[in-house]
This record gives structure tokens, C-alpha cells and sequence, in this order.
């Protein structure tokens, strides 16, 4: 199976992004790559909870003369807090993510175990940062109560508020950017259900991180107000406005991700889709996603697998019987049985065989025969026949079944011409006798039921054969029944002559024999 490393047409790399590499980076990139976007994210995210601690605080203060020296306090301890923040969660989040990862950087299949551990390192991230901001709610919780006592409730709602916004920041890009791990962790995988929650349970997260604390925020505001009692209408309506404008950003940012980690898995299928249309059947995404969308990723493997496979043996199948057999039996019943037809058999057989086999090695001989097969068949199938079976040093070749033919005699005279000429320049060393017959048969499955195979029994078999064993002893080496010649195409007739009636063997009724005529100025057959 090949991956598919390109989303065709949208220029994205194979996990949604050219962000996280292609596929087949090696692993000491990847881990590079990983740690760099995760450190850099998160240090972004924090420095935004920061400001929006800093920004609510002022806001929401009741008077400036009682919230100025919390405000400066707030704007002191904030940064300090903040650097102190990152550098434990960079040692604590990003090198102990890393650490459950360090299956992929040995070069080996993880456990069920570090599979599950590997899926769960957003949430793990996400705790990280949830413990580092509950720690800093407790913390300016208690500066406030020094300070401002009275709004010790308000600047702990700051500082809950921004902690919702760097812990949903930190799960969506962590789910984002440790993509490439994850599609190794599920690389040759077939779960029967989500291994990450699934993804009723991931809207229903993104709704509250993206609308429902926000919106709650802005509700605790305006009860605070108006408990209080002491802030002015122009202050409230600041405050509504800033913490609207903050809970719409904040939501479009959620709301962006949030569509991109449901629309990149489907996007995938829907390319790797069009590659299939297209006759593609080794194509296969990389599953990247714990949810049920990554069980449909991996449900669309498991398809183009089997196609693969169907198409493999369809393949298989054609070779063996013919492509037109393979077609009729996948359209048709499977019985035993068969229709009558009038078709036009070519019988080829080798001549000296037993003298060939004894006096070259087995390799030498197996050689010559593919070369002589090869070009038997590569004239059949030129002329629309079908090579029905080889039987030992010969072969039977069908014109008119089981794709019935209204030139059957015409494309079969022409191939028999065609062998001859190409056997004697091509593979000198395997002369052969080829004969040529038209009549009535019945084209079906002969055998048992529980094992058969697509032939034509009739007298023509019996007759093509026959004239194969007389053509050896022919200059030409190529003899047809008068029938054939008379059932053909004028332009193909004129290239034959009809020479003695002979009784063949098992027969009654003799056969006018007929044979190529001499290419003008030489002594071979015509070329057709």
C-alpha cells in the first residue's frame, strides 16, 4: 500500500498541514519539530492568558482609587508568574509528553498501553496547564485578599477565565500538532471503537471552552455588578463589550480549530477517494485521529485494501482464463454448461518438443517456451482472440467466444499468418505446426460445480487440431479448413490457396485444406 502524501489540489501535507513535515521524516526531525511547536505554542498561549488577566483586571476593578494598586500589583505579578509558568510547563508538559512518546523515537510498534498513553498527551498537556493557572488563581486569589480584599471573587474569575482559554488552546493544538505521532501509534490498527473519546464528547468540549464558559463569564459579571452595587454604567458596558469582543475572538479561534480537526480527516478520505476513482487501489491515509473519524480513516484502509486485493485477484483471475473469460463470469452466472457458437479455433503446437526437452536443460527449455508463448499470445490477443488453454508445448485459442465476433474467421486466419511469421524470425529454434478451423461449438463452463473452467467443445477443436498435426509436415507449417477461408473477409481470403481434400483423422467427411500463399519473389507466407 502507498500513502498518500498530499491532500490532491489544496497543497496540505499529509496530517492537514505542511506545519508537521511529511511522512517519511526521520525521527529525530519529528521530535524537533514536535517539541518546537509545542513549546512555542504554549508559551504564546500563556503570554495571551497573561494579557487577558492583566486587560480583565482593569476592567472589572470597581473604582480607580480602589483597584490602582491591585491593578499595578496585578501587572507586576503577572509576568513573573508567567515566565515561571512556561518554564515548568515546558519541563514538565513538553518533556514528559515526549518522554510517552519515546517509542517512536526507538524505531519500534508501541503497547496497547503507550498506544492509549500516545492518544492521550493533549489531555495530558491540557492537566499540565490547568494545574500551572489553578495554581495561579489560588495565588493572585491571595495577592488580591491582601490588597483589595472586597474583589478578591472578581480577580479569581480573571484568572479562571484565562485559564479556560490557554487550556482549550493547549488540547486543540496539541491534538494538532502530535498528528504525526499519533498516526504512527495507529499505524496498522483496525480499533472497534474511538480510542480518545469520541466526537459528540470533543463538540461538546469545544462548545464549553468556546461558548459556554465565556458566556458564563460575562454572566457572572453583570451579577457582580449589580451585587455590588458601585460600578458605573459606563464601566459595566466597557466590561460587557471588552469581555464580548474577548469571548468572540475566543470562539472564532475555537471554532476554527475545531473545524479543521473534524474537516482535515474527512478532506483526506475525500482526496485519497478520488485517487481510487481513478483506478488507484494502492493509495492509503495515515489515521491520525482517535476518534470516529479516525476509525473512518482506517475503515477506508481496510477498503482499499480489499479492493486491492479483489483487484489483485481479478488480475490474477484474468490471467489464468483470459480477461473476456474473467469479465463474462463476473457478469454472468457461475454454471455449468454453455451456448452454441459459431466460432473459428487456432491450435498451435510445438514440433520436436521431446527432443528439445531431452537435449537442453530444464531452465534453457522453460525460456524457449515462455518466447514461443509469448508470441502466440501476443498475436491472439492483437486479433480480439482468446488463448484458451496451454496444454503442455500447446496451445488453444478461441475466436468468437466468449465475446462473440462477427470477423472471427478473418482475425483468426490473420493471427495463424502472424504466429507463423514471427515464430520463424523470433524463435527459430521452435517451429510449429499451426491449423486453423471454423464451425459450430459449445462455449461454457465444463466440470463440476465445485471446479470448472470456460472452454468449446465442438468438431472444429477436433479438426484445428488435426490440421496443426499435418501443418508440421508442410513447408508453411500452417494449414486452415476451406470453411475458414470462405467465412473470412475477402481481403483476408485472397491471401490463401486451396490445395488437397484430405479425411482427417477421426473424421468422416474429408476437408479442403487450404495454405498462405508465397510472398511474391520469396518463398515464405505472405506477411499479413
Amino acid at each position: 500500500m502507498r500513502l498518500l502524501k498530499e491532500s490532491a489540489g489544496r497543497g496540505q501535507g499529509p496530517f492537514g498541514s505542511r506545519l508537521l513535515g511529511p511522512l517519511d521524516q526521520e525521527a529525530a526531525v519529528l521530535r524537533r519539530r514536535v517539541q518546537g511547536l509545542l513549546t512555542g505554542t504554549l508559551i504564546a498561549t500563556n503570554v495571551i492568558g497573561a494579557l487577558v488577566v492583566v486587560g480583565l483586571a482593569a476592567l472589572l476593578m470597581p473604582a480607580p482609587g480602589m483597584s490602582g494598586d491591585l491593578v499595578r500589583a496585578t501587572a507586576i505579578a503577572v509576568p513573573v508568574y508567567v515566565v515561571s509558568a512556561v518554564v515548568v510547563g515546558a519541563l514538565w508538559g513538553t518533556r514528559g509528553a515526549l518522554r510517552t512518546l519515546r517509542w517512536a523515537a526507538e524505531g519500534r510498534t508501541p503497547t496497547d498501553a503507550e498506544r492509549v498513553a500516545s492518544l492521550r498527551v493533549p489531555l495530558r498537556l491540557t492537566l499540565v496547564q490547568a494545574v500551572l493557572w489553578g495554581v495561579a488563581t489560588l495565588v493572585f486569589g491571595l495577592l488580591t485578599a491582601l490588597v483589595q480584599p472586597r474583589v478578591v471573587l472578581t480577580e479569581m474569575l480573571v484568572v479562571g477565565f484565562a485559564a479556560v482559554v490557554v487550556c482549550a488552546i493547549a488540547y486543540l493544538a496539541g491534538e494538532f500538532i502530535l498528528r504525526p505521532y499519533v498516526a504512527l501509534a495507529l499505524a496498522g490498527t483496525a480499533p472497534a471503537r474511538p480510542l480518545s473519546g469520541g466526537v459528540n464528547l470533543r463538540m461538546l468540549l469545544f462548545w464549553c471552552l468556546g461558548t459556554g464558559v465565556p458566556v458564563a463569564g460575562l454572566v457572572v459579571t453583570a451579577i457582580l455588578a449589580w451585587v455590588r452595587g458601585d460600578v458605573s454604567t459606563t464601566k459595566l458596558a466597557v466590561s460587557v463589550v471588552v469581555l464580548g469582543l474577548v469571548v468572540l475572538c475566543f470562539g472564532l479561534l475555537v471554532t476554527v480549530f475545531t473545524a479543521r480537526a473534524v474537516v482535515n480527516p474527512i478532506r483526506s478520505v475525500q482526496d485519497a477517494l478520488g485517487r481510487v476513482r481513478a483506478g488507484d487501489f494502492a493509495v492509503e491515509i495515515p489515521v491520525y485521529d482517535g476518534t470516529e473519524l479516525g476509525l473512518l480513516q482506517a475503515g477506508f484502509n481496510g477498503m482499499t485494501a480489499g479492493l486491492a486485493e479483489r483487484e489483485r485477484l481479478r488480475d490474477l483471475f484474468g490471467r489464468h482464463v483470459g480477461e473476456d473469460v474473467a469479465i463474462e463470469a463476473m457478469r454472468t452466472s457461475t454454471e455449468l454448461g454453455g451456448t452454441v457458437r459459431t466460432v473459428s479455433v487456432l491450435f498451435v503446437d510445438l514440433i520436436g518438443s521431446t527432443a528439445l526437452a531431452a537435449s537442453r536443460p530444464p531452465q534453457e527449455v522453460v525460456g524457449l517456451l515462455n518466447r514461443f508463448f509469448a508470441v502466440v499470445v501476443d498475436e491472439v490477443d492483437r486479433n480480439h482472440g482468446l488463448v484458451n488453454k496451454f496444454v503442455g508445448d500447446a496451445v488453444l485459442a478461441i475466436f468468437g467466444a466468449p465475446v462473440r465476433l462477427t470477423d472471427h474467421a478473418t482475425l483468426a486466419l490473420s493471427a495463424a499468418r502472424a504466429i507463423s511469421r514471427r515464430l520463424a524470425e523470433e524463435v527459430p529454434e521452435c517451429p510449429a505446426g499451426i491449423g486453423v478451423a471454423t464451425g459450430e461449438v459449445v462455449a461454457g463452463n465444463v466440470g463440476d460445480p465445485r471446479r470448472f473452467e470456460y472452454t468449446v467443445i465442438g468438431d472444429p477443436v477436433n479438426e484445428a487440431a488435426r490440421l496443426t498435426e499435418l501443418a508440421k509436415n508442410v513447408e508453411a507449417r500452417l494449414l486452415a479448413s476451406w470453411t475458414a477461408i470462405e467465412s473470412s473477409a475477402g481481403t483476408e481470403a485472397i491471401r490463401w490457396a486451396a490445395t488437397d481434400e484430405v479425411t482427417l483423422r477421426g473424421r468422416s467427411r474429408p476437408t479442403r485444406l487450404a495454405t498462405p500463399k508465397p510472398h511474391p519473389g520469396s518463398s515464405t507466407v505472405e506477411s499479413p
